[in-house]
C-alpha cells in the first residue's frame, strides 16, 4: 500500500486526503497550523489519522508522495528535506487530475482569474454541461472528484472549471488542461520568487505544460509579458489571442464600434457590444473575451454565451457596492491583493476615492498607481499592520495618509473624511494575514463596519 502524506489540513489537503483514502493510499494528514473544526469531522468520518500544530517528521519522511498544500513554499525546511530525499512533492491538482477523464478548462493571470472562471462556469452551467468549479476557488478538485468519480463513473463530471494559481501550477508535472487560459502577468508573489520576474512568468506558464495540437492555449495578446514569452515558446495547443488593440483571426477582439467579436472557427462569429456585458470596465472586456472564447471551443450556442455574458453577477469581495451612507459610497475591493488589481480597482472610478490600502506586501511596487492615485486619491488609510512602505510610496502624493488597526477603525475614519459624492474604496493591493484570517474576512469585517455607520 503506498503511503501518501498531505501537509496542510485546509480546503485542497482534506479533499486530497479523501480522495486518497479511497483509491486505496495509507493516508496521513499534517498541519502546522490548527485544523478547523469541520474539517477535522471529515477526516474522522473517513478514519483517516491526523496530526495539526506540528509535522513529525518520522510520520512525513516515510511517504512514497506529498502532496503539500499551495501555501507552503519550496523553499520551506521540511519540503528541502523531502526534495533531498527524493520524495515526490506535488500538488492537489495534480494529483486529483490522475482519477478524472473530465475535460479540465484551466484558468490563471495575475488579475481576473476567480471572476473568468466564475464566468465560464456560469456559461457552461446555463448551456446544461455536467460541470463542476474547482481549484482556487470553492469546493476542492480533488473532493469533488472523490464525491463524483469514486465508485460510480456516470456520476462524473465532464468538465471541470478550475481556477489555478501559480502556486498550483508550481505542483503539476504529468497534470494537463484541454483548454488552458492565461489572462495577465503582472508582478505578484515575488517574495515566493526571489524577487525574480522570471521565476513568477515561468510559474504562470506551466499551464501550457503538456498540452498537444488537441489542446486550446487562450491568451492576452495585448499584455507585452505574454506576448513575448509566446512568441519564445513552442506552443504545440491551438492558439486562440484575445486582444482589445488589434484584430485576432481566432481568438476575440474589439472592432471599432465597440463590438466584440468572438471566432473561433473562422464562421459564425458572436458579435455584441460591451454595453450589453454584465462586467463593465477594460479589464472586464479581457474577462468576458476569454470566456466567450473557452465556452466557444466546447460548443455552447451563441445566444447562451450572449445571454451569460450579459446577465452574470460577480462574486462578493471583487468591487462589490456595500452601500451609501449620506451620499458617501462604500465599495469593497478585498480581493485585490496585488497592485494590478487595485490599478484597475482605481481605474473604473469616478468619484473622489478615499483608498483603504495596505496589509502583507509581497514584494509590491506601487509606482504603477502613482497617476491614478495623483488623478482621483484624496486620501489614504493604510489598514496593515506595517504601513511604512505606502507611506514612503505615496507621502508627496496625497494630503492626508491615516493609519488603522482594524476594518471598524478604516471605516469609521473614511467616513469622517468623506463627502457627499465620495467614493470609499477598500482595494488593499496586499495580503491580510497580518490583521485578518484571509481576503474574505477582511472584506466581511470591512461590510460589518460600513453597515454599522
Amino acid at each position: 500500500m503506498k503511503r501518501l502524506v498531505i501537509l496542510g489540513g485546509g480546503e485542497s489537503g482534506v479533499g486530497t486526503a479523501v480522495l486518497a483514502k479511497k483509491k486505496g493510499f495509507d493516508v496521513f494528514l499534517s498541519d502546522k497550523g490548527k485544523i478547523k473544526d469541520k474539517y477535522k469531522d471529515v477526516l474522522s468520518k473517513y478514519e483517516i489519522k491526523w496530526e495539526e500544530e506540528k509535522h513529525t517528521e518520522a510520520l512525513i519522511l516515510n511517504a512514497d508522495e506529498v502532496v503539500k498544500s499551495p501555501g507552503i513554499p519550496d523553499k520551506a525546511d521540511l519540503i528541502k528535506i523531502l526534495h533531498k530525499k527524493g520524495i515526490p512533492v506535488i500538488s492537489e491538482i495534480e494529483f486529483a487530475g490522475r482519477y478524472t477523464k473530465a475535460k479540465k478548462i484551466c484558468i490563471t493571470g495575475s488579475n481576473g482569474k476567480t471572476t473568468t472562471s466564475l464566468l465560464i462556469y456560469h456559461i457552461l452551467k446555463k448551456a446544461g454541461l455536467n460541470v463542476a468549479l474547482g481549484g482556487n476557488i470553492g469546493k476542492s478538485f480533488a473532493m469533488q472528484v472523490a464525491e463524483n468519480a469514486y465508485g460510480d463513473k456516470k456520476k462524473d463530471f465532464d468538465y471541470y472549471v478550475l481556477e489555478l494559481s501559480s502556486f498550483q501550477l508550481d505542483g503539476m508535472s504529468d497534470f494537463k488542461a484541454d483548454i488552458a487560459v492565461l489572462l495577465n502577468i503582472t508582478p505578484d508573489h515575488l517574495d515566493r520568487y526571489n524577487y525574480e520576474m522570471q521565476n513568477y512568468i515561468d510559474s504562470k506558464f506551466r499551464i501550457i505544460r503538456n498540452q498537444t495540437e488537441d489542446d486550446s492555449f487562450i491568451f492576452c495578446i495585448d499584455d507585452e509579458i505574454i506576448a513575448q514569452e509566446s512568441a519564445k515558446k513552442i506552443l504545440r495547443a491551438k492558439q486562440y489571442p484575445f486582444s482589445i488593440k488589434q484584430k485576432t483571426e481566432q481568438g476575440a477582439y474589439l472592432k471599432e464600434n465597440n463590438q466584440l467579436v468572438i471566432n473561433t472557427n473562422n464562421t459564425n462569429p458572436l458579435i455584441m457590444t460591451i454595453q450589453e456585458l454584465a462586467l463593465q470596465g477594460k479589464h472586464n472586456i479581457y474577462n468576458s473575451m476569454a470566456a466567450g472564447v473557452a465556452s466557444k471551443l466546447v460548443e455552447i450556442r451563441k445566444e447562451t454565451i450572449r445571454e451569460s455574458l450579459s446577465d452574470f453577477h460577480n462574486i462578493d469581495h471583487r468591487l462589490e457596492l456595500v452601500g451609501n451612507v449620506h451620499g458617501i459610497e462604500f465599495i469593497n475591493d478585498s480581493k485585490a491583493t496585488n497592485v494590478n488589481s487595485t490599478w484597475y480597482a482605481l481605474e473604473s472610478m469616478e468619484n473622489p476615492v478615499i483608498l483603504i490600502l495596505g496589509g502583507v506586501d509581497k514584494g509590491n511596487d506601487y509606482s504603477m498607481l502613482n497617476d491614478l492615485i495623483k488623478e482621483k486619491v484624496k486620501a489614504i488609510i493604510c489598514l496593515g499592520a506595517d504601513n511604512k512602505k505606502i507611506i514612503k510610496a505615496f507621502g508627496g502624493m496625497v494630503e492626508i495618509i491615516m493609519e488603522a488597526n482594524s476594518a471598524k477603525e478604516a471605516v469609521a475614519q473614511a467616513y469622517r473624511l468623506g463627502k457627499k459624492g465620495d467614493t470609499v474604496l477598500l482595494s488593499p493591493a496586499c495580503a491580510s494575514f497580518d490583521l485578518f484570517e484571509d481576503y474574505e474576512d477582511r472584506g466581511t469585517q470591512f461590510k460589518q463596519a460600513v453597515r454599522a455607520l
